[in-house]
Protein backbone atom coordinates (compact mmCIF):
# COMPACT_ATOMS: atom_id res chain seq x y z
CA UNK A 1 0.00 0.00 0.00
CA UNK A 2 1.18 3.51 -1.13
CA UNK A 3 1.60 5.78 2.03
CA UNK A 4 2.02 9.44 1.58
CA UNK A 5 4.09 10.88 4.34
CA UNK A 6 5.43 13.44 6.79
CA UNK A 7 8.82 14.12 8.99
CA UNK A 8 6.45 13.70 12.29
CA UNK A 9 4.98 10.38 11.20
CA UNK A 10 5.85 7.31 13.73
CA UNK A 11 5.65 4.34 11.40
CA UNK A 12 9.03 5.34 10.24
CA UNK A 13 10.82 4.56 13.33
CA UNK A 14 12.58 1.47 11.03
CA UNK A 15 14.49 4.75 8.91
CA UNK A 16 15.19 7.22 11.50
CA UNK A 17 18.81 7.16 13.15
CA UNK A 18 20.53 5.55 9.80
CA UNK A 19 23.98 7.88 10.24
CA UNK A 20 24.16 6.58 13.97
CA UNK A 21 26.25 3.42 13.80
CA UNK A 22 25.93 2.42 17.59
CA UNK A 23 22.23 2.88 18.10
CA UNK A 24 21.47 1.04 14.42
CA UNK A 25 23.28 -1.87 16.14
CA UNK A 26 21.06 -1.97 18.63
CA UNK A 27 17.89 -0.80 16.33
CA UNK A 28 18.42 -3.55 14.14
CA UNK A 29 19.29 -6.36 16.07
CA UNK A 30 16.17 -5.86 18.61
CA UNK A 31 13.31 -5.19 15.69
CA UNK A 32 15.37 -8.37 13.55
CA UNK A 33 15.89 -5.87 10.33
CA UNK A 34 18.61 -4.42 8.11
CA UNK A 35 18.49 -1.64 5.72
CA UNK A 36 18.88 -2.59 1.86
CA UNK A 37 19.78 0.71 -0.16
CA UNK A 38 19.28 1.70 -3.37
CA UNK A 39 17.37 0.08 -6.00
CA UNK A 40 20.13 -2.22 -7.34
CA UNK A 41 20.73 -3.66 -3.83
CA UNK A 42 16.89 -4.07 -3.36
CA UNK A 43 16.82 -6.11 -6.34
CA UNK A 44 19.58 -8.54 -4.83
CA UNK A 45 18.39 -9.09 -1.38
CA UNK A 46 14.98 -9.34 -2.99
CA UNK A 47 16.53 -12.11 -5.90
CA UNK A 48 18.01 -14.03 -2.73
CA UNK A 49 14.60 -14.53 -1.26
CA UNK A 50 15.21 -12.13 1.36
CA UNK A 51 11.59 -10.21 2.70
CA UNK A 52 11.09 -6.72 3.02
CA UNK A 53 9.10 -5.01 6.06
CA UNK A 54 8.35 -1.89 4.20
CA UNK A 55 9.72 0.50 1.22
CA UNK A 56 10.55 4.35 1.52
CA UNK A 57 11.48 6.16 -1.40
CA UNK A 58 11.42 9.47 -3.57
CA UNK A 59 8.46 9.91 -6.41
CA UNK A 60 11.04 10.16 -8.81
CA UNK A 61 12.46 6.74 -7.91
CA UNK A 62 9.00 4.79 -7.62
CA UNK A 63 9.25 3.47 -10.54
CA UNK A 64 12.30 1.44 -11.15
CA UNK A 65 11.69 0.52 -7.52
CA UNK A 66 8.07 -1.32 -8.97
CA UNK A 67 9.47 -4.36 -10.59
CA UNK A 68 11.42 -5.26 -7.13
CA UNK A 69 7.77 -4.65 -4.94
CA UNK A 70 5.92 -6.89 -7.39
CA UNK A 71 8.67 -9.47 -7.05
CA UNK A 72 8.80 -9.44 -3.47
CA UNK A 73 5.09 -8.34 -2.43
CA UNK A 74 2.81 -9.60 -5.43
CA UNK A 75 1.42 -6.45 -6.37
CA UNK A 76 3.00 -3.11 -7.53
CA UNK A 77 1.60 -1.03 -4.28
CA UNK A 78 3.11 -3.25 -2.11
CA UNK A 79 -0.48 -5.24 -0.53
CA UNK A 80 0.49 -5.45 3.15
CA UNK A 81 3.71 -4.31 2.86
CA UNK A 82 4.11 -0.49 3.23
CA UNK A 83 5.44 1.58 0.27
CA UNK A 84 6.21 4.87 2.07
CA UNK A 85 6.59 8.07 -0.25
CA UNK A 86 7.88 11.62 0.40
CA UNK A 87 9.66 14.17 -0.74
CA UNK A 88 13.72 14.12 -1.18
CA UNK A 89 13.50 16.53 1.53
CA UNK A 90 11.24 14.58 4.25
CA UNK A 91 13.49 11.24 3.06
CA UNK A 92 16.51 13.46 4.07
CA UNK A 93 15.42 14.23 7.76
CA UNK A 94 13.88 10.92 8.40
CA UNK A 95 17.29 9.18 7.43
CA UNK A 96 19.43 11.63 7.71
CA UNK A 97 21.45 11.94 4.59
CA UNK A 98 20.58 12.86 1.48
CA UNK A 99 19.07 9.81 -0.10
CA UNK A 100 20.75 10.37 -3.99
CA UNK A 101 20.42 6.12 -4.68
CA UNK A 102 16.47 7.03 -4.31
CA UNK A 103 15.07 3.90 -2.37
CA UNK A 104 15.41 2.44 1.05
CA UNK A 105 13.65 -0.99 1.99
CA UNK A 106 13.50 -2.20 5.77
CA UNK A 107 14.14 -6.10 5.37
CA UNK A 108 13.53 -9.05 7.92
CA UNK A 109 16.92 -10.07 8.76
CA UNK A 110 17.58 -13.81 7.74
CA UNK A 111 18.19 -16.36 10.29
CA UNK A 112 21.92 -17.66 10.55
CA UNK A 113 22.54 -20.96 9.15
CA UNK A 114 24.65 -23.56 10.96
CA UNK A 115 28.62 -23.02 10.20
CA UNK A 116 29.21 -26.33 9.58
CA UNK A 117 25.60 -27.10 7.40
CA UNK A 118 26.72 -24.09 5.57
CA UNK A 119 30.39 -25.04 4.56
CA UNK A 120 29.29 -28.76 4.11
CA UNK A 121 29.92 -28.60 0.11
CA UNK A 122 32.69 -26.16 0.10
CA UNK A 123 36.25 -26.14 -0.94
CA UNK A 124 37.18 -22.51 -0.54
CA UNK A 125 35.96 -20.43 2.03
CA UNK A 126 36.66 -16.77 4.16
CA UNK A 127 37.27 -16.34 8.02
CA UNK A 128 36.82 -12.63 8.92
CA UNK A 129 38.84 -12.06 12.18
CA UNK A 130 37.09 -9.20 14.43
CA UNK A 131 36.61 -6.79 11.31
CA UNK A 132 34.93 -3.32 12.93
CA UNK A 133 35.41 -1.22 9.55
CA UNK A 134 32.05 -2.22 7.21
CA UNK A 135 33.53 -0.42 3.91
CA UNK A 136 36.14 -3.31 4.53
CA UNK A 137 33.57 -5.77 5.14
CA UNK A 138 31.63 -5.28 2.27
CA UNK A 139 35.07 -5.14 -0.01
CA UNK A 140 35.74 -8.29 1.46
CA UNK A 141 32.55 -10.09 0.22
CA UNK A 142 32.26 -8.21 -2.92
CA UNK A 143 36.18 -9.91 -3.51
CA UNK A 144 34.54 -13.17 -2.87
CA UNK A 145 31.69 -13.12 -4.93
CA UNK A 146 34.29 -12.17 -7.74
CA UNK A 147 37.26 -14.47 -6.92
CA UNK A 148 35.18 -17.78 -6.17
CA UNK A 149 34.93 -18.36 -2.36
CA UNK A 150 32.14 -20.52 -1.80
CA UNK A 151 31.36 -19.43 1.69
CA UNK A 152 32.47 -16.71 4.75
CA UNK A 153 32.23 -16.95 8.08
CA UNK A 154 32.56 -14.18 10.58
CA UNK A 155 33.85 -13.88 14.03
CA UNK A 156 31.58 -13.03 17.33
CA UNK A 157 32.99 -9.64 17.64
CA UNK A 158 33.05 -9.27 13.52
CA UNK A 159 31.12 -6.15 12.07
CA UNK A 160 27.95 -6.73 10.64
CA UNK A 161 27.66 -7.74 6.91
CA UNK A 162 24.41 -6.89 6.95
CA UNK A 163 25.15 -3.15 7.92
CA UNK A 164 24.15 -0.50 5.55
CA UNK A 165 27.61 0.36 4.71
CA UNK A 166 28.79 -2.77 4.24
CA UNK A 167 25.73 -3.89 2.23
CA UNK A 168 26.41 -0.99 0.15
CA UNK A 169 30.27 -1.42 -0.55
CA UNK A 170 29.43 -5.01 -1.64
CA UNK A 171 27.43 -4.00 -3.89
CA UNK A 172 24.44 -6.27 -2.88
CA UNK A 173 27.19 -9.16 -3.10
CA UNK A 174 26.52 -10.27 0.64
CA UNK A 175 23.42 -11.61 -0.76
CA UNK A 176 25.37 -14.02 -3.43
CA UNK A 177 27.93 -15.46 -1.07
CA UNK A 178 26.59 -17.69 1.83
CA UNK A 179 27.63 -16.44 5.02
CA UNK A 180 27.02 -16.90 8.90
CA UNK A 181 28.37 -15.99 12.35
CA UNK A 182 30.64 -18.36 14.23
CA UNK A 183 29.53 -19.08 17.99
CA UNK A 184 32.74 -20.28 19.01
CA UNK A 185 36.15 -18.64 18.58
CA UNK A 186 38.86 -19.79 17.80
CA UNK A 187 37.55 -23.39 18.67
CA UNK A 188 35.98 -23.45 15.41
CA UNK A 189 39.46 -23.81 13.84
CA UNK A 190 39.85 -26.80 15.38
CA UNK A 191 36.11 -28.22 14.44
CA UNK A 192 37.28 -27.30 10.84
CA UNK A 193 40.69 -29.02 10.56
CA UNK A 194 38.75 -32.22 11.94
CA UNK A 195 36.73 -32.42 8.82
CA UNK A 196 39.23 -31.85 6.39
CA UNK A 197 40.32 -27.95 5.96
CA UNK A 198 43.13 -26.40 5.73
CA UNK A 199 43.12 -23.49 7.95
CA UNK A 200 45.52 -20.37 6.21
CA UNK A 201 45.99 -17.67 8.71
CA UNK A 202 47.12 -14.47 6.34
CA UNK A 203 49.56 -13.37 8.33
CA UNK A 204 53.53 -12.13 8.89
CA UNK A 205 55.44 -14.33 10.91
CA UNK A 206 58.82 -16.45 10.82
CA UNK A 207 57.33 -19.41 10.07
CA UNK A 208 55.00 -18.60 7.52
CA UNK A 209 55.01 -19.62 3.87
CA UNK A 210 54.60 -17.47 0.95
CA UNK A 211 50.97 -17.46 -0.91
CA UNK A 212 52.81 -19.02 -4.52
CA UNK A 213 54.37 -22.27 -2.45
CA UNK A 214 50.81 -22.85 -0.71
CA UNK A 215 49.34 -22.52 -3.60
CA UNK A 216 51.89 -25.58 -5.29
CA UNK A 217 51.04 -27.58 -2.74
CA UNK A 218 47.81 -28.07 -2.67
CA UNK A 219 46.39 -31.16 -3.38
CA UNK A 220 43.42 -31.74 -5.45
CA UNK A 221 41.19 -32.67 -2.83
CA UNK A 222 42.45 -29.65 -0.78
CA UNK A 223 39.63 -27.69 1.45
CA UNK A 224 41.12 -24.42 2.45
CA UNK A 225 40.01 -21.71 4.70
CA UNK A 226 41.61 -18.40 4.12
CA UNK A 227 41.79 -16.44 7.89
CA UNK A 228 41.78 -12.66 7.90
CA UNK A 229 42.57 -10.51 10.90
CA UNK A 230 41.33 -6.91 11.95
CA UNK A 231 42.72 -3.84 10.51
CA UNK A 232 45.74 -2.51 12.08
CA UNK A 233 46.98 -5.49 14.39
CA UNK A 234 45.85 -8.20 12.38
CA UNK A 235 45.00 -11.95 13.66
CA UNK A 236 44.86 -12.48 16.92
CA UNK A 237 47.79 -14.62 18.22
CA UNK A 238 45.67 -17.80 19.75
CA UNK A 239 43.70 -18.24 15.75
CA UNK A 240 47.50 -18.33 13.92
CA UNK A 241 49.09 -20.47 16.63
CA UNK A 242 45.16 -23.16 15.63
CA UNK A 243 45.63 -22.78 11.99
CA UNK A 244 47.46 -25.58 10.17
CA UNK A 245 49.85 -22.99 8.07
CA UNK A 246 50.54 -19.09 8.24
CA UNK A 247 50.49 -17.84 4.72
CA UNK A 248 52.12 -14.19 3.18
CA UNK A 249 52.03 -12.54 0.42
CA UNK A 250 55.41 -11.58 -1.09
CA UNK A 251 55.47 -8.02 -1.09
CA UNK A 252 57.70 -5.39 -2.89
CA UNK A 253 59.01 -1.86 -2.82
CA UNK A 254 59.03 -2.01 1.31
CA UNK A 255 55.16 -2.30 1.98
CA UNK A 256 55.02 -5.26 4.80
CA UNK A 257 51.42 -5.96 4.23
CA UNK A 258 48.41 -4.83 2.67
CA UNK A 259 44.72 -3.42 3.67
CA UNK A 260 42.09 -6.41 4.65
CA UNK A 261 40.03 -6.12 1.85
CA UNK A 262 42.83 -5.92 -0.56
CA UNK A 263 44.58 -9.03 0.93
CA UNK A 264 41.41 -10.97 0.74
CA UNK A 265 41.26 -10.71 -3.09
CA UNK A 266 45.01 -11.26 -3.71
CA UNK A 267 45.21 -14.77 -1.35
CA UNK A 268 41.10 -15.96 -3.00
CA UNK A 269 42.45 -15.55 -6.74
CA UNK A 270 45.46 -16.87 -6.24
CA UNK A 271 43.74 -20.27 -4.04
CA UNK A 272 40.61 -20.51 -6.38
CA UNK A 273 43.19 -20.69 -9.18
CA UNK A 274 44.94 -23.09 -7.89
CA UNK A 275 41.96 -25.28 -6.74
CA UNK A 276 40.86 -25.24 -10.61
CA UNK A 277 44.27 -27.00 -11.40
Amino acid sequence: MYVELDRTDDRLADYTSLTDVRLRKTLEADRGLYMAESTNVIMRAVQAGHRPRSFLTARKWLDSLTPWIIESCGSPDGGETPVYVADEDVLESITGFHMHRGALAAMHRPALADPTELVKDSRLIAIVEDVVDHTNIGAIFRSCAALGVDAVLVTPSCADPLYRRSVRVSMGTIFQVPWTRLSRWPGSITDLKERGWQVAAMALSEDSVSLPEFCAALAEDSKVALLFGTEGDGLTRRAISESSVTVRIPMAGGVDSLNVAAASAVAAYAVSQALSR
